[in-house]
């Protein structure tokens, strides 16, 4: 009986749908909306702009004759790039030094989570050639609307966030490298913020050729490094046993760190051609995630546990200042290493550029009217935010980190659960299921079962933190897991209200 009711409401969702089951989801109609509204359309600044290849398109999914990349390695490069930088080091740092775990503790942790929670996003991204439409945009198909909104907010804030440490990060090594320290970190930030504002305002292209760059004097800089400070490495001093608090703790920071890219995965995949291998799409993201985090994070872990014992390094990492200690490392170099440590500052602008492109579509769905102002508007908002939040907060770096790391997770986990439980058992799988013009007709989006069943589902997550800030009476037991109950109980939660609201719901 349940099977047959499940199949109702799968084929009431085809029924609902404008694309019939037998037609490819890559044979939409063409999306009659505007790239761009018609007032800014014919500004001369926005005519010199597109004339000059800056990409406007916000929110409106990109259609069938624009999606025709075919090159793997440009998606493999967008999140490898993202995440070849310092603020994976620094995050491998939180490891000892904020949760007290060894060597071995901290690299098995990174290995496993890292592990399971970059599939998430990997996954994700293999939806973008399929529908064309940006991650949040599709999301509306599970959380309505307005009920995406709430989702949204949050990645604005988290993305704002991982913008603001990344500044920091990289404010923190150009000032480590001035005369004197002559150049303050506020100097510093400002540099990294522009710069990344004028590759992530140009747009897609720009971006993905950045990206397909940008890694290789960070690689090259690293390997310099380990060199440099590896016979340091060898021999870390003992630390305390690992416990399931603080393990799970660390746990839920590396959770924060990946699993929030699925929020903006198919933001970089939605210009592939419709038909690409899923499979190639799958694994080229995942090893973009993976092969720069698993040794960037490890490497962290070792430094700061070695960084004590070498005090040059336990100087330069005085109150929480990665940039400082990776100069530390690089100072036999002299000029070279001060060269070498403003390559890495460089390294976050790849992760900023890119965050930045996804800021715009999320101010998009926020509010849903400003779909009509060019994409490239928003990056310099969430650069003006950034930037004073990144010179406020910049001397509170490490509790900043591990207090927003821990946070975000756990919204995410419940977001992703929500998007697969839709896609796979309610319309099995099938894209031709979304009807790509719907994408901003609200009558014709659900009216909110995703929403609800995250918000209910923080009614056990919250019980189950462990932060600094709160402790709650399944935490304090079993330590930080409240991202691994958010996943399946939101799922679970998902089922029947999303039942409930296909039953009531009138699709016109």
């Amino acid at each position: 009986m349940s099977d047959q009711h499940h199949d109702k409401r799968s084929v009431d969702i085809e029924k609902d749908s404008a694309l019939r089951s037998d037609s490819p989801a890559h044979e939409v109609p063409t999306i009659a909306s505007p790239t761009v509204g018609h007032s800014w359309a014919s500004f001369p600044l926005a005519k010199k702009l597109l004339s000059w290849g800056v990409e406007a398109r916000g929110t409106v999914p990109v259609p069938l004759e624009e999606r025709t990349e075919t090159h793997f390695s440009k998606i493999f490069f967008v999140w490898f790039s993202m995440n070849f930088n310092i603020l994976s080091f620094s995050t491998g740092t939180l490891g000892p030094a904020a949760f007290g775990l060894d060597l071995t503790a901290s690299c098995l942790v990174i290995l496993f989570f890292n592990m399971l929670c970059c599939a998430l996003p990997a996954y994700l991204s293999t939806w973008g050639p399929r529908t064309g439409m940006r991650q949040m945009i599709h999301s509306r198909y599970s959380f309505g609307y307005y009920g995406i909104i709430i989702p949204a907010i949050l990645n604005l804030i988290g993305l704002c966030g991982f913008n603001i440490l990344n500044c920091i990060l990289g404010g923190q090594a150009l000032s480590s490298v001035s005369p004197n320290g002559d150049m303050s970190w506020s100097v510093g930030i400002v540099i990294i913020g522009v710069i990344s504002l004028l590759i992530s305002f140009c747009g897609f292209k720009v971006l993905t050729w950045y990206e397909r760059v940008a890694w290789f004097p960070v690689l090259v800089t690293f390997i310099i490094a380990l060199g440099v400070g590896g016979k340091h490495l060898g021999n870390p001093p003992a630390a305390v046993p690992a416990t399931a608090v603080t393990v799970l703790g660390f746990a839920s920071t590396i959770a924060g760190f990946v699993i929030t890219y699925s929020a903006m995965a198919s933001d970089f995949s939605n210009y592939f051609e419709p038909d690409v291998s899923r499979t190639k799409i799958f694994f080229y993201s995942y090893l973009g995630y993976l092969i720069p985090i698993i040794p960037l994070e490890c490497l962290g872990a070792a430094c700061a546990i070695a960084a004590p014992s070498v005090p040059s390094w336990n100087a330069g990492y005085a109150n929480g200042n990665v940039g400082g200690l990776l100069e530390a490392i690089l100072s036999p170099l002299g000029n070279f290493g001060k060269f070498l440590t403003v390559l890495l500052s460089l390294s976050v602008t790849g992760n900023i550029a890119a965050t930045l492109y996804s800021i715009c579509f999320n101010f998009q769905v926020c509010l849903p009217v400003l779909a009509r102002v060019p994409r490239y508007v928003f990056s310099i908002v969430g650069t003006a935010i950034a930037l004073p939040l990144s010179i406020v907060g910049a001397h509170r770096f490490y509790s900043a980190l591990t207090d927003f790391l821990s946070l975000i997770g756990y919204w995410a986990s419940a977001y992703g659960a929500v998007l697969l439980i839709e896609h796979h058992y309610f319309r099995r799988g099938d894209f031709s299921t979304y009807n790509i013009n719907d994408w901003n007709v609200p009558r014709r989006l659900p009216w909110g079962a995703g929403l609800l069943a995250g918000v209910l589902a923080f009614g056990l997550i919250i019980p189950s933190m462990n932060q600094v800030w709160f402790i709650g009476p399944i935490g304090a037991l079993t330590g930080d897991i409240g991202f691994e109950i958010a996943f399946p109980l939101a799922a679970v939660l998902y089922v029947p209200l999303r039942h409930l609201e296909l039953k009531y719901q009138k699709i016109e």
